[in-house]
């Protein structure tokens, strides 16, 4: 690098870099930027020192517009001459004015400073002394226009960089200077070493801000892409946050389970698990954030998100697995379970393969380290009870661990929704067990569980969790009395209490369909003449379960029998009807539409039959 700065100028430069890097909350509480203040006046002296730009006009400050591909691959130019130097000089005191101002919320102001950093950069981008720079100036940029929610010009300016750094690694290589080198006397510049992390590290975050874009633009398989890419690159370079990256990988593990790719979604979850135990062993640097200092709290709600993340593992492979072996009426179809079983061998014979392609995580230790945690989890479906219940078990143990941080005062949204797939993986674990009183006991601890959620909830500010609740705890009375059924026909002579037992399932199943579909009337009282198209489908469905639960209760007195008929047609007419003046409903229940039709032709018939019986009694 040519000539060497003042001593001025370094000492002030390096005065400005220690005040940027000093923390909001350790500045006076009525004056938040006041070490950035200071640092911006130190940098406009250094600028002012420096002096003027070569041929610093209108013309050169003029922008290209976002990135660079307008101006087509860059051509490789050193900065060599004492003009262009100070260009250099004066670029990287323009983009550390341009970060001030957007840590300050001054955004017009730190956009004017970083795109005229570009400008006096852009002849000499590809150059050894300046790629760290552009591309950091334009990764900069792309967070200031993704933050105006200008989503396509931050795409673009991110774009660039990852453009930039591709060209300048294959055409060049060699690790670049680090903008700070440009105010460093000779003696006191970085090893190779050092220039490779820093700007390995750049690209990075720029990996990792394109994830973002992409996300936002709901291109969900490139966002993965470049989030895996990002975590693995942290990890290659061990420059990460345990706690950041650990829940950044679980958040990526749910997008992998969403694909139904649970090897994929494995790997994540173990690597977070790894990851986040080394929380507190790694050493603070002036990188990690606030956040992550010393705080209890956030480090057990972490460990909660994370527990979480492995909670939906568990239930989604277990659901998987049920849907591909149940019949058209939801139970176990033998013959899919053994066409399931002869495709397993070939499942297993494919790991290997399958594991190639994977995105791994970690090297030598640590990637042994991970492999211990996954090889404990099946990633496979379930294709019988036992195979189940491990992952019931899984899952229940990260029920457990997340409910102790998202706990029902302070969390009331999160520890419902934990307890729900609580009840849920019990629900899917029924689904395997053949023993029709065992699966009972299973229902039943799902209702232990979700009726004292809503004993102290205020439907006013929790409607839509309260008719959740009410609709699966009706539901789940619903499937009992069917189980119960079951059982009772089985027997040769039912006695008393079993009939008892079904009446009584009956009646809570009704009692809760009705609090749900009572959910839905005005302040009136009054139900709706058009059905919202968010609850169309559960309100259909619970007053057809309500017209059949009418149809199920056993009674001796054949007056209150010929009453539950008359209910049970009045809520399969509303069906019909109401199907007739909505024909967006039809499709919303086409099988139930179906059988109600049916009743509505069939009740009739019956119910003159009963009192024609009746009146000759």
């Amino acid at each position: 690098m040519a000539g060497t700065p003042g001593r001025e100028i370094r000492e002030k430069f390096q005065a400005a870099l220690a005040l940027s890097r000093v923390e909001l909350h350790k500045n006076p509480e009525k004056e938040p930027y006041k070490s950035k203040y200071g640092a911006r006046a130190l940098l406009e002296e250094v600028r002012a020192l420096l002096g003027p730009a070569p041929e610093d006009d209108d013309e050169r400050a003029a922008d290209d517009g976002p990135g660079d591909q307008a101006l087509g691959a860059a051509e490789p130019r050193d900065a060599e001459g004492p003009g262009e130097q100070r260009a250099l000089r004066l670029a990287v005191i323009e983009f550390h004015l341009g970060v001030n101002h957007i840590d300050t919320e001054e955004l017009s102001a730190g956009e004017e400073h970083l795109v005229r950093c570009l400008s006096l950069l852009r002849p000499f981008r590809l150059s050894l002394g300046c790629v760290s720079l552009y591309i950091q100036a334009q990764n900069n940029l792309g967070i200031l226009w993704s933050e105006r929610e200008e989503i396509e010009t931050a795409r673009s300016y991110l774009e660039s960089s990852e453009a930039l750094y591709n060209q300048y690694m294959k055409e060049i290589g060699s690790p670049p200077l680090d903008p700070t080198e440009h105010f460093l006397p000779e003696e006191e510049q970085l090893t190779e070493q050092e220039r490779s992390k820093r700007f390995e590290k750049v690209y990075t975050h720029n990996l990792y801000y394109l994830a973002q874009v992409y996300q936002h633009m709901e291109m969900f398989e490139k966002a993965a892409h470049y989030c895996h890419s990002t975590l693995k690159r942290q990890l290659e370079h061990n420059a990460y946050h345990p706690m950041e990256w650990a829940i950044n990988a679980a958040t990526l593990s749910q997008f992998y389970i969403n694909k139904l790719c649970f090897m994929e979604a494995r790997h994540c979850l173990s690597a977070a698990n790894v990851i986040f135990g080394q929380t507190g062993k790694i050493p603070a640097t002036e990188d990690t954030p606030e956040a992550e200092g010393d705080v209890p709290e956030l480090y057990h709600q972490r460990k909660g998100e994370i527990a979480r993340c492995w909670i939906k593992y568990c239930l989604t492979l277990m659901q998987n697995a049920q849907l591909s072996m149940q019949d058209n009426i939801g139970e176990l179809d033998l013959d899919k379970q053994a066409e399931l079983r002869a495709l397993r061998k070939k499942e297993l014979d494919e790991e290997e393969s399958i594991r190639k392609r994977a995105v791994q995580f970690g090297t030598g230790e640590l990637c042994d380290a991970i492999s211990a945690v996954e090889e404990k989890v099946r990633y496979l479906r379930p294709l019988d009870f036992e195979e189940a219940r491990e992952l019931f078990l899984l899952g229940q143990h990260y029920v457990f661990e997340a409910k102790e941080f998202f706990q029902i005062d302070g969390y009331v949204t999160d520890h419902i929704e934990v307890v729900q797939d609580h009840s849920a993986l019990f629900k899917v674990l029924a689904f395997f067990e053949t023993d029709m009183e065992r699966r009972c006991k299973m229902h039943k601890r799902r209702i232990a569980m979700l009726e004292p959620l809503i004993v102290d909830l205020n439907p006013q500010y929790y409607l839509l969790v309260n008719r959740q609740i009410q609709f699966e705890i009706a539901h789940t009375y619903y499937d009992m009395m069917d189980l119960k059924v079951a059982i009772a026909d089985k027997l040769r002579d039912p006695d008393s209490h079993i009939v008892k037992k079904i009446n009584s399932l009956n009646k809570s199943a009704l009692k809760y369909y009705q609090l749900f579909l009572d959910s839905l009337r005005d302040p009136n009282k009054v139900f709706p003449e058009h059905i919202g198209e968010d609850v169309l489908r559960p309100a259909m469905l619970a007053k057809f379960r309500v017209a059949r639960l009418y149809g199920r209760i056993i009674t001796a007195d054949p007056k209150k029998e010929l009453e539950n008929l008359a209910t049970s047609l009045e809520h399969y007419k509303f069906i019909v009807d109401y199907c007739e003046t909505h024909p967006e409903a039809a499709q919303e229940i086409e099988v139930e539409l179906e059988l109600s039709k049916e009743m509505v032709s069939l009740l009739p018939t019956k119910m003159e039959r009963f009192r024609t019986k009746m009146a000759l009694t």
